[in-house]
Parts: structure tokens; sequence; C-alpha cells
């Protein structure tokens, strides 16, 4: 038995009890540190440590000091199977993180937040038939972390499909009826769980098809997002998975769940909030999925030709520039460009040009996603700018070179009423002086909406793949 070292209010203090709530406060402290460190390219790997030391010293304290209700440890067998357990997941998880590209990394993103749901999910369901249906809150918290760990797992596993090309988007105006019909099915099963007052075994079935409903709607609702709306999704995703980790935590009763919850939902609640603001669109739109999506502009006509410019002409424009800003795409991250990139804006940095990354909030397949790619090439962190504080510099911005991008420059999101980007924040590329394009075809972007920035009198257009044509471009501008 514990050691006793203290009564208050007629409840007992063990030594194991109190060195384990402890473990959980530190633990805390080093997700908080973890997380402020993330925020900073230069900090996060050491952010990174600190976050998965506090995970590895709560594991270890509940392992050797955890108690039931009776009084006794983890049996043996069991601490073999959760150890077990970490070991192949920790091997899986160090295999796909040497192996996956940095293409890939949303991919990744979204099928490691789908198992985070699904982990919650699975922990309301077994520990349903445990429940006190007496006791209304505890009820809550099963249902809520079995309905939100559900609609995180399919909803991701979605994302997952959709931003590796293997699930296509559904865009239909009947997809947000739809959507609310699910949630007041959710919503009605849930109220009858808690009001009907039968035992647990009774309501087996209610529970099994609660879950199948949450799981029908986190694939509807993900379904008819697209383009560069994907962002939003994941890390709203990121935030419903952080909640269900949290009612997880409140059915253990255990804190360190509890509080490592609340900071990934509270961040994720966060980011979801400022990707919305980026992209003008409300929160209520993405919840029931009336948000995205492709279709045409409203402005039909073609509003001319797209000019190409050769490779000599593109570098003495640029040799000879005062100011370029660079605005990289999801093209970029598909053609492991980075590296090749960093290598132009070092040569053009010599000849004293300013060159600055201009950097949307949206850019690429989830939030951060240009900032972590950039990275991986050592790009100083001081060269890259957000939207807003780049765009006011705009017109007297030489040259403005777009790689790989093109809704997040689109002028219809301020041009045109009709377009589905319409209101949409863009980086003011058609500002500048002029524009320099680099794209593989003539098409249209992920959202599949026509750029009029590509037909812009300012703009020249670099085809081909953007890894060849910078190394070209820097090859063209080193025998200047």
């Amino acid at each position: 038995m514990d050691q006793v070292i203290g009564n208050l209010y007629g409840i007992d203090f063990t030594l194991g009890g109190t060195l384990l709530e402890l473990s959980y406060l530190l633990a805390a402290l080093f997700f908080v540190i973890g997380l402020k460190l993330l925020s900073h390219p230069e900090t996060a790997r050491k952010g990174n440590i600190y976050a998965a030391s506090g995970m590895f010293l709560a594991i270890i304290t509940t392992l050797l000091l955890h108690k039931n209700a009776q009084g006794g440890g983890i049996p043996l067998a069991n601490i073999w199977i959760i150890l077990a357990a970490l070991g192949v997941g920790s091997v899986i998880g160090w295999i796909m993180a040497l192996r996956i590209k940095m293409t890939a990394m949303p991919q990744m993103v979204s099928f490691y937040n789908a198992t985070g749901g699904a982990a919650s999910a699975l922990v309301a369901l077994l520990e349903f038939p445990n429940a006190d249906m007496n006791n209304l809150g505890s009820v809550l918290v099963t249902i809520l972390g079995l309905v939100i760990g559900s609609i995180a797992f399919s909803g991701s596993m979605v994302a997952y499909g959709k931003l590796d090309g293997k699930v296509g988007d559904i865009f239909s105006g009947m997809m947000k009826y739809v959507n609310i019909f699910l949630l007041l099915v959710v919503v009605a099963i849930s109220v009858f769980i808690m009001t009907s007052g039968q035992t647990p075994e009774q309501l087996n079935w209610a529970i099994y098809l609660l879950l199948a409903v949450s799981l029908i709607y986190g694939i509807m609702f993900v379904m008819p997002i697209g383009g560069a709306d994907m962002p939003v999704v994941i890390s709203l995703l990121n935030s419903l998975t952080g909640i269900a980790a949290t009612m997880a935590g409140f059915i253990y009763n255990n804190q360190a769940m509890i509080l490592g919850g609340i900071l990934v939902g509270a961040a994720g609640t966060i980011l979801t909030i400022l990707m919305c603001n980026a992209m003008n669109r409300s929160l209520l739109n993405v919840i029931i999925g009336a948000f995205g999506g492709g279709g045409a502009s409203s402005n039909k006509d073609q509003i001319g030709d797209m000019k190409e410019i050769t490779m000599s002409d593109a570098s003495i424009l640029l040799s000879y520039s005062k100011s370029v800003v660079i605005v990289p795409g999801y093209g970029l991250a598909v053609a492991q460009a980075q590296h090749a990139c960093h290598e132009l804006d070092v040569i053009l940095s010599g000849k004293g040009v300013n060159v600055r990354y201009a950097i949307h909030p949206v850019a690429g397949r989830m939030p951060g996603h240009m900032n972590v790619l950039l990275a991986e090439a050592d790009v100083p962190y001081n060269q890259l700018f957000e939207m807003d504080s780049i765009n006011p510099d705009m017109p007297n911005t030489d040259v403005v070179m777009v790689i790989g991008a093109n809704d997040v420059v689109n002028p219809a999101a301020i041009t045109d009423p009709g377009s589905p980007i319409a209101g949409m924040p863009i980086i003011n590329a058609h500002l500048a002086k002029n524009i320099i394009v680099m794209k593989r075809g003539r098409g249209k972007g992920y959202a599949g909406i026509e750029n009029e920035l590509f037909f812009d009198a300012k703009t020249r257009l670099l085809f081909g793949d953007a890894k060849n044509t910078l190394q070209n471009l820097v090859s063209e501008i080193k025998s200047l």
C-alpha cells in the first residue's frame, strides 16, 4: 500500500499519488514551454523536445505510480502490453518521419490527427458501459469524447485522401443541409442517451448509432471543402482532436490528458480563427461545410493571353532589380524546389538585390506549410514576411516572382464579386512593377479558378518544373 502522508477534508494524500500529480504539473509546464518554442522556426526543434519530454514523464509516472480505486497499481501484464504498443507505435512513427517527403507533410499531419481522434473515440466507447447514468456530467463527457473523436477521425481521413489526390470534392448546395441534418441527429441521439433513464447495456444500440452518425458527419462536412480552404479544415480538425483528448482526460480524471488536450484544442481553435480571417470566411461556414469549392468566376471572358519570358530576359530583369519578392506556393513544394529557390535568393542578394518572401496564411496545404518548407532550405526567418506586412510595399517592388502559387495571388478575389474566392485577402502581386510567374502549364489552380494575374500586361510566364527552371535561372544569372 502507498504511504499516507497527510489528510485534508477527510481525503488521504499518499506519497505516490502526490508525486504523480506533481509529475502531471511538471508535464503541463513542459507542454506550455514546448508550445511557446514552437512559435518560432529557430526554437521549434527544442519545443518538440520539451513537449515530448513532458509526455514521456507523464507516461512513465502513470505506469509506476497510478493506483486504482482499490489501491492497486497497474498489473504487470498490462504494463508490458502498454510498453509493447508504445514501442511499435514509436518505431512506425520514426520510420514514417524519416521517409516522408516535405510535399506529403500535410497528408501525414492529417493521418496523425485521425489517429488521435480515433484513440479518444475508442476510450469513450470502451468506457461507456462503466458510465454512471445518474451522473449527467460524466455521461456528457463520454458522449462528447465519442462524437468529437469520431468526427476528427473520419474528417481527418477524408482530408488525408483529398490532400493525397485519392478523394475528390463534392460541390453541392445541398451539402450544408445534409450536414445540418446530421448534426441535429447527433444532438438528438445524445439527448436521448442522457435522458432515457436506461442502463448502458440497454443503450448499447444507441451509442453505436451515435458513433456511426458521427463518423458519417465527419466525412460529409469535409467532402465539400477544397482549394485554398484545406488549411482551415486541417486546423479545425486538429482543434477537435485536442478537445476529444480533453474529454478522454475527464473520463479517466487524468490531469495530464486534460491539460494536453486543452492546449491542443485552444491552439487549434486560435489557428482556425486566424485561417478563417485569412480566407475571409466564418467559422460557421466551416462547421456546416458551406465552404470552399470550385466553380468558375462570373467573368467568363478571357481577359488576354499569357505572355512568356525567356530565361535570359528573366535573369537580366532579376539581376538589375533593387527589390524582389518571391511568393511561394504548393507548386514549389511539389517540385522540391525550395533549395534551388534559396540558391537564387542568395545570388541575387549578393548582387545587392533586396530579396524577401511573401507568405500567405493559407499558402500550401496546411497552416505554416511554406514556413516549414523554406526553413528546411535554411532560408533566414527574417526574410519571410506575412501578407499584411508585405502588401503595402508591393507598388514599390521591382519584380514579384510567383512560384507555384495561384489562388493566393488571384486579383479575382478583389475584382470579381462572383468568384468563389471573392473577398479573400490576397498577396497584391498585381501591384508590383513586374511579375514573373513560374508554373508547369496553362491550367488552373487547385481551386479550379482562372487567375487574372496570369493575363496581366505586366506578367510574364516561365513554364516548366519549378526546380529545373530555378536551377537554369541560377546558371543564367551566374553567366551574366
